[in-house]
This record gives structure tokens, C-alpha cells and sequence, in this order.
């Protein structure tokens, strides 16, 4: 077991496992000793249901995240559509009581329709208009950092603190997850230092997205990191071997696996 200075709070992503009712899954996590959730919108009834399932099992919902969409598309109707979802989102998150909602660009869009320059600047525009928005709500709002095979857009630290510094948005921070670094910083742990009070969540799974410990990350430099900002959240996000990347299809097998990746890996803090 790692010997850590304090432990974080700890939650669980739980789109990784699948599509179960919200009540299961409260129960599921409050039993393995989490402290919270990252939820989907789309395992939201109502803010009030949700609100009264999590309170239940004592979990804090960390992070409201939006289905699906794309925030930087070239067609406007697509494209303002997609803010209309995430204000939706936002809305929910202030009926909730959860300060933070996550966005990012449709996953599994890994290269532009129109060019990359267009879309970078109408993602841009897209996550400075939910940023106020989001703070007239007092709702902060974070881009996810992922890996390129994902996106074209946000793909490392550098690059999104570089967008955050030309929105200047105070509500507006990012997420990052030691499964995406591995693929695409040189130094994670530098790396989560940079971000700094930028970083709103972290993300962790090893290097095969399964269990701590099962892959090659030396994460303990990723927790060391996060020493210095006791605030964020550390939300477990695995996935089953074979799996692709976003879940989909998950049988009983594949989330019996994710159980298990969770249980091991809480015993490391």
C-alpha cells in the first residue's frame, strides 16, 4: 500500500460502469468506500432524484459530465446545439448542488472536418460562452485533457493552459487523467504541477486503463504531485481488458471486471 501524506477524496467515474440505474450504482459505490461520483447527465432523472439517491449512500457528485457532443463542429446548427446540451447540463449541475460540469469535444474525433484552426477557434468560442454562463450559475466549468487518438483538440496540459490563459475565464479550469498523460506528457508530474489551481479533477487508471498497479505507471509520482492541491478529487476511471475506448456495450462480465479494478485500487489510499 502507498503510504500517502493525506488521502484525497475519491470518486468514481460512472460511465465506466455502464448503464445501471442510478440507485445501483450509489449503492455500489457508497459499499466500496468511495466518497463520490462523477455523473452523466444522462443517468439524471431529475436534479432532485438524483440529488436524494446520492445523499442516501453519502456521496458527493464531484462533476456533472454532458452526453456526447460537438462543440466544435463547422455547421452552426450542430455546433449550437451542442451549447444548448451543455447549458442544459449546467442548469442541472446548479439544481444539484454540483459546483463543477466537464466538457470536452465529441469523443473519438481525432482529426477536424473543416480545418483544425476553425474548430480550435470555435471550440474557443463555444467554452467561453459556457464559462459565463456556467458562472452566472456559480458552476465551474473544465475542459478534459485527452490523448489524440480521442481528440485534436486539448490534447496536453500545455497546449489547454495555453486556451484557458487566451479565454481568462476565473471559473473555467481542466480535468486530467494519468491514463491520457502517459500517452502524451513527457512529465505527469510536472505536468499537474503546471496546472496547478487550473486542475479541477484527476482521473486515474494505469496504463492499460485497469486497476492501480496492473500497468506500468509509476503513479505515485502522479499522487505526489497532487499532494499540493488537496482539493481535487481523484475519480477512478478503468475499463475491462478489450474494451474500446468510451465503454460502450459493457456487459455483466466487463463491469464485474471494473468492480474489481475498483476495489483493488482503493486500497492504495
Amino acid at each position: 500500500m502507498m503510504e500517502l501524506l493525506s488521502r484525497p477524496k475519491l470518486g468514481v467515474a460512472l460511465w465506466t460502469l455502464g448503464k445501471m440505474p442510478l440507485a445501483e450504482l450509489a449503492k455500489l459505490v457508497a459499499e466500496m468506500k468511495y466518497d463520490g461520483v462523477v455523473l452523466p447527465f444522462s443517468r439524471v432523472e431529475t436534479a432532485a432524484v438524483a440529488a436524494e439517491i446520492l445523499q442516501l449512500h453519502n456521496l458527493t457528485c464531484f462533476a456533472l459530465t454532458p452526453n456526447p457532443v460537438d462543440l466544435a463542429h463547422p455547421d452552426a446548427a450542430v455546433h449550437q446545439s451542442a451549447i444548448t446540451h451543455v447549458e442544459k447540463v449546467v442548469e442541472t449541475a446548479a439544481a444539484l448542488q454540483t459546483r463543477l460540469v466537464t466538457v470536452c469535444n465529441l469523443p473519438g474525433r481525432f482529426r477536424p472536418i473543416a480545418t483544425a484552426e476553425e474548430e480550435q477557434a470555435l471550440f474557443e468560442t463555444a467554452v467561453a460562452h459556457l464559462a459565463t454562463f456556467a458562472a452566472e450559475r456559480n458552476i465551474q466549468l473544465a475542459v478534459d485533457v485527452v490523448n489524440r487518438y480521442e481528440s485534436f483538440l486539448c490534447v496536453n496540459t500545455a497546449v489547454t493552459l495555453d486556451m484557458l490563459s487566451r479565454l481568462n475565464q476565473p471559473n473555467l479550469g481542466l480535468t486530467l487523467s494519468a491514463f491520457h498523460m502517459n500517452l502524451e506528457e513527457q512529465d505527469a508530474a510536472a505536468a499537474i504541477q503546471a496546472a496547478g489551481d487550473n486542475l479541477a479533477l484527476f482521473y486515474m487508471a494505469d496504463s492499460n486503463r485497469q486497476a492501480i498497479g496492473q500497468g506500468h505507471l509509476k503513479l505515485g509520482m502522479h499522487l505526489w504531485a497532487l499532494e499540493s492541491l488537496p482539493q481535487v478529487p481523484v475519480i477512478l476511471e478503468c475499463l475491462p481488458q478489450g474494451s474500446d475506448p468510451f465503454g460502450e456495450r459493457l456487459g455483466e462480465d466487463g463491469r464485474n471486471q471494473v468492480i474489481t479494478y475498483l476495489k483493488e485500487s482503493r486500497t492504495w489510499f
